[in-house]
């Protein structure tokens, strides 16, 4: 028998969506899981982006520019000025997701066996891009009992090598929450010129801070323009992850003349994905306000509610819509797992009257944080919740958590 490659044997599952068959088993089995394992926004998508496909006018859906729709790209260098970010349709290239402007930037910076530096937790995906791009992660621990800051620049020093090519960060961060500050950026900024590196910056949560210290996007560190490369989607702030439309957005011509290389290979970005995308920008600062101040509002009740679960600890998330809590458990994937096989709660007060003769009980399904680390043993208590559930699912899944973990912890 053939043997499958490498690297399809070294990249690591989704700690997001790994668990699911298990959860798929248990919703066979009339079990209603309350989802706080995935970024999935709940919110309606903006009306006008709707009506962009029911309005549809075209007897033929055909490829697009390889970098994208000239027209969307104009229309979101407004959206980037609303930001005081400055930029020219030609320094942005439409993407399949923001996944695809990851990969098209590892693809463009680095070569096989180079490193880049990122911080722990990190988004998972990364790792995976990582592999399939023959790139090597070497990371800086960013600690629970810190808040999840950046760790000191000498962690970084330490880290650099010859093989050393891009730093990467995600803000507001997923899993943690965590807003990087201005000076905390400046320190990224020195080293990356210091040492003559990419900064790669995933800024998909850019409209989602809660925290009172200044949002600041790298695309506004001075001296670092041809350094810069940033990675966005329209995926959260428009509540349309099906669309897969993101950007690669970098002011360096040789990254952006060597990912349209890339891009002209596969051809072309989402046709429909980008009529959506392009409706959404203009008219929608009424709904993006509502949004904010939702999931604000579920922040601010689900982490209070949450910390006063006995033996649970999480920081206030700053940004984004996840958060990590540490809970009084030896090993979270195993409690997760647990949580979909094993335990069913049944009192049937969060139920509607029409679910209650086909719903056999109600569970949870979470992240397990030690996929969302490189470090060997790191997160293993750890889990990333995402607050997308209205609050009085939120409030429902908190409490199943509370019961869960009392009797996991008698067994």
């Amino acid at each position: 028998m053939p043997k499958i490659s490498e690297r399809g044997m070294i990249v690591p599952a989704s700690p997001i969506r790994k668990l699911t068959p298990y959860a798929d088993a248990a919703e066979r089995k009339g079990v209603k899981i309350y989802h706080l394992n995935i970024g999935q926004p709940d919110l309606p998508t903006p009306q006008k982006a709707l009506d962009a496909i029911r309005q549809l006018d075209r007897t033929t859906l055909e490829y697009s520019p390889s970098q994208g729709f000239l027209s969307l790209r104009e229309k979101l260098t407004g959206y980037y000025s609303r930001f005081g970010i400055n930029l020219s349709p030609e320094e942005i290239i439409m993407t399949t997701g923001g996944s695809e402007a990851l990969l098209l930037a590892f693809l463009s910076c680095m070569d096989p066996g180079d490193e880049m530096i990122m911080t722990e937790p990190g988004y998972a995906n990364y790792m995976s891009f990582a592999v399939a791009a023959g790139i090597k992660i070497v990371t800086v621990t960013s600690k629970i009992e810190d808040g999840f800051a950046l760790p000191p620049v000498e962690e970084f020093e330490e880290k650099i090598t010859p093989r050393t090519k891009a730093i990467l960060i995600c803000n507001p961060n997923n899993p943690t929450g965590y807003l990087y500050s201005p000076e905390e950026l400046m320190q990224l900024r020195d080293i990356a010129l210091k040492h003559d590196l990419y900064l790669i910056a995933d800024e998909v949560y850019r409209e989602f801070v809660y925290s009172n210290k200044p949002y600041m996007s790298v695309l506004r560190l001075e001296g670092l323009e041809k350094n810069v490369i940033v990675t966005d989607s329209m995926s959260k702030r428009y509540s349309e992850c099906g669309i897969r439309v993101g950007m690669m957005v970098t002011r360096n011509k040789s990254i952006h003349d060597t990912a349209l290389k890339f891009c002209q290979a596969r051809l072309s970005p989402p046709l429909l994905g980008q009529i959506v995308a392009e409706a959404s920008i203009e008219g929608t600062e009424e709904y993006s306000d509502e949004c904010y101040k939702e999931y604000l509002s579920r922040r601010n009740f689900f982490m209070e509610k949450l910390n006063k679960i006995p033996g649970v600890h999480s920081p206030m998330p700053q940004g984004a819509f996840y958060t990590v809590a540490a809970l009084p458990v030896d090993n979270a994937e195993a409690f997760c797992k647990w949580c979909l096989t094993d335990f069913r709660y049944k009192d049937g007060k969060g139920l509607q009257k029409e679910d209650l003769e086909h719903i056999t009980g109600e569970t949870i399904m979470m992240a397990p944080c030690d996929g969302f680390y490189s470090t060997p043993g790191l997160g293993s208590n750890q889990v990333r919740m995402a607050y997308v559930l209205r609050k009085k699912d939120l409030e429902r899944a908190l409490m199943i958590l509370e019961k869960a973990l009392e009797k996991y912890n008698n067994l």
